[in-house]
């Protein structure tokens, strides 16, 4: 992977909009003013926060850039800690974290090319960590495999898990196990099913509702035991504070947490709860699709592809939120062609994951690779394919188009920068610490785009 990036100039510009050089660039709300907020030593300005320019003597692109960086980190730091959690590690990993944490204190690190540096190289640590993590998975429950899942509930009383932590839903199913308590899957928690070693229990019986935002909603309606086991997990409700449960990283106040895995009290609250009803559910859910599954397909793609019956593959995923912007997801992949293919992952598929895309002579046109540190099954089957056409990865008939909610999708895109992976379509809206000359430098150096409409970005892709 390069350790550098195409040089960078951060210098303000007139702003990027359609009627410059870069048509295809929006503005949308990226503020163009060089603004900042930090109030990180006793030097702020009046007591309160550096607004325009640090006493310290940082700009505003510096102070962002710095901002930047810590969230990549604390991306990069949820797959490393999940993957402690299965007894791996990576002191290399371990060890940039702190030289990259360090260079954001006050007085040591001014210079914005060097803090590109460590942000791509944070990117090269995110794919480390993502690998670790998917060998992890592998080894303690087995490679994926495309697996059919229930979204309706079954008679019966419940447990339902949220977050991201394999390892916590594992020992949950094994301690549920012959209590007559039904386990359902939330959120990223979904790809689960599809690993051989939690599927082979009978009594992991579906998943209930989406995205991580609808939980106070769903658990409001659903009278069950909720585990949240990692990060996206809410404030509870009045309706359902006292059978909310937080194990690993997570921790909620008032919520009692468990240690150990130690899920006693989760199956004893589960047992005092109604039975919920039989009710059918609204679509089957299909996961599992690993980077074993999809280049087993390989030479059947390549022929479809030189045949021209595959045009061209797109990865739509990354995060959900509760934005007005993130329909545009739904409609850009229920308008493409019959003659693509949709790969996704992250909680992100969730806009359009109950579609029935069918398939092209067999090869499916929706394939569901995983949770968000999945990506790097994404990353390793976009680089399997550029070696089976003998072309680079940006030559690929391959466009990304990513959605972005919170930190560990900023350590996935420079995890893409990183790889030299060009022309990323980013929405629904342009991180909110990105100012001009940040943007325009992603521009220069990567082709980046912000979203516009579903029918115009897809016209534009297919066209060129």
């Amino acid at each position: 992977m390069p350790g550098d990036g195409p040089a960078v100039d951060f210098r303000p510009r007139a702003r990027i909009g359609r009627n410059t050089k870069d048509e295809r660039m929006r503005t949308m709300a990226v503020n163009g003013k060089q603004e900042m907020f930090c109030y990180q030593c006793s030097q702020v300005a009046g007591g309160t926060a550096c607004t325009a320019v640090g006493t310290c003597g940082k700009d505003a692109t510096v102070a962002r850039l710095q901002d930047n960086l810590i969230f990549a980190l604390k991306g990069i730091s949820a797959y490393l800690y999940q993957a402690r959690e299965l007894g791996r590690i990576d002191p290399e990993a371990d060890a940039f974290l702190e030289e990259a944490l360090y260079s954001t204190l006050t007085n040591v690190d001014f210079d914005p090319s060097d803090l590109v540096r460590l942000a791509l190289k944070a990117g090269e640590v995110n794919v480390r960590a993502m690998r670790l993590l998917k060998q992890a998975h592998i080894e303690a429950f087995g490679e994926p495999t495309p697996t059919q899942v229930r979204t309706g509930t079954v008679k019966g009383k419940a447990i339902v898990a949220t977050g991201h932590s394999l390892k916590a839903l594992s020992a949950l199913l094994e301690q549920t196990e012959g209590t007559g308590i039904n386990v359902y899957t939330h959120s990223e928690l979904l790809p689960a099913h599809a690993y051989p070693a939690i599927k082979r229990h009978k009594h992991l019986v579906g998943n209930l509702g989406r995205a991580w935002f609808d939980q106070k909603q769903l658990f409001t309606e659903h009278p069950v035991a909720v585990v949240g086991t990692s990060n996206c997990v809410l404030l509870p409700r009045e309706e359902y504070a006292d059978r909310i449960f937080t194990t690993g990283s997570a921790q909620l106040p008032g919520v009692p947490h468990i240690k150990d895995f130690d899920f006693s009290q989760v199956i004893e609250r589960a047992k005092s709860l109604p039975e919920l009803p039989a009710v059918d559910g609204e679509a089957l859910l299909t996961t599992g699709f690993s980077a074993s599954v999809v280049l087993s397909l390989a030479d059947k793609i390549k022929s479809l592809v030189e045949a021209g019956k595959i045009r061209h593959f797109f990865l739509v995923g990354g995060c959900d939120s509760p934005v007005k912007g993130m329909s545009y997801y739904r409609e850009f992949v229920q308008m493409l062609p019959s003659d693509t293919v949709v790969l996704t992952l992250g909680c992100g598929k969730y806009r359009f994951n109950d579609l029935d895309l069918g398939q092209i002579e067999g090869v499916p046109r929706l394939l569901d690779l995983g949770q968000c540190n999945d990506s790097i099954v994404a990353v390793d089957i976009a680089l399997a394919l550029a070696d089976l056409f003998g072309v680079g990865v940006n030559e690929l008939p391959l466009t990304l188009v990513l959605s972005w909610m919170e930190q560990k999708a900023v350590s996935i895109l420079w995890s893409l920068f990183a790889l030299g992976i060009k022309g990323i379509y980013l929405g629904p809206v342009p991180p909110a610490w990105v100012d001009e000359g940040i943007l325009r430098s992603l521009v220069e150096g990567w082709d980046i785009k912000l979203v516009s409409t579903p029918r115009e970005d897809m016209e534009r892709i297919l066209a060129g």
